[in-house]
């Protein structure tokens, strides 16, 4: 009788509902999901957006400076493009909207994520659940507003005050779009490779800066391409700001002015080409050196 009443009160209790002390938990857990990819990159976006747009000194210096260049050098250049009939102020507008692109793309987003490693941030986000793309996605996301809205900011006082032509077909607003996007893309990800070689937030600007205004000089943004040595422009032809900026002429500079370009034609397939293999190239190498682990937070 006592073994029969003891097995009927466990069936009742188990009928009841009654689970194992943690089942409850246990269960709980098994259920949780990880936020994906895509989820937590616009969650990482939102955030990287928010800490820019709050960052005064960042904001101003990454997005103020190209605008500064272009008021300034806008202001003295006259003239025309020796053997053509385009304003030299044209050539210049055209060279530093490629410019607007590096200053967000490139030397921005290596300081920032240098500043971020040195920080500790860097390894803290590695330590969490979040997908390591994440971290990418959200860079990339800032990366490609800002730009947009340097080149927005670079294009309405360049028109405003300067006059300079907007394209005049669908075709070359295509091409703007393409240039940008292409342009951007290379940018960001040889900016995130580059940061391996900054030690240390105190040293950033002094790393990045100097390059990013070399690769300006000799790519033909202060100075038509053509009037530098030709040693220069085989030097610059191997990076992406000489393509960048020809794009750009090609979409706001009469097709006469192709008499003056090296080519004596945009080439628009070879920026294109040369601008996609310069983002697979900081995509490998982003993969190569960047590293997760900054100094240890104390």
């Amino acid at each position: 009788m006592t073994l029969t009443a003891s097995s009927g009160t466990a069936s009742s209790g188990e009928a009841a509902g009654t689970r194992p002390p943690g089942h409850e938990a246990g269960h709980a857990r098994r259920s949780v999901r990880m936020p994906g990819m895509l989820r937590a990159g616009a969650a990482r976006s939102s955030v990287e957006l928010k800490a820019f747009f709050r960052n005064k000194q960042s904001l101003v210096f990454t997005l103020m400076f190209p605008v500064l260049l272009l008021l300034v050098f806008g202001s003295i250049f006259s003239g025309k493009v020796a053997g053509t009939d385009t304003d030299l102020k044209q050539v210049f507008m055209a060279g530093i909207i490629a410019a607007g692109v590096m200053s967000t793309a490139f030397s921005g987003l290596a300081i920032n994520v240098a500043i971020e490693r040195d920080t500790g941030t860097v390894r803290r986000l590695a330590m969490t659940p979040m997908p390591k793309s994440a971290y990418f996605i959200g860079k990339l996301s800032r990366v490609v507003v800002t730009t947009v809205l340097e080149t927005a900011l670079l294009l309405g006082i360049a028109w405003g005050l300067f006059g300079l032509p907007m394209p005049s077909s669908p075709e070359r607003w295509a091409t703007l779009g393409w240039d940008l996007a292409l342009g951007t893309v290379a940018c960001a990800l040889i900016g995130c490779a580059y940061a391996a070689a900054i030690p240390n937030s105190r040293s950033a600007s002094a790393i990045v800066t100097p390059v990013f205004m070399v690769l300006q000089f000799i790519s033909g943004v202060f100075f038509p391409f053509n009037q530098l040595p030709h040693w220069i422009q085989t030097v610059a032809a191997f990076f992406p700001v000489k393509w960048m900026a020809q794009g750009f002429r090609s979409v706001f500079l009469p097709d006469s002015f192709t008499a003056v370009e090296p080519a004596h034609s945009w080439e628009l397939s070879r920026i294109a080409l040369v601008l996609g293999l310069w983002a697979l190239a900081g995509l490998v190498l982003t993969a190569m050196t960047f590293r997760w682990r900054g100094p240890r937070v104390r």
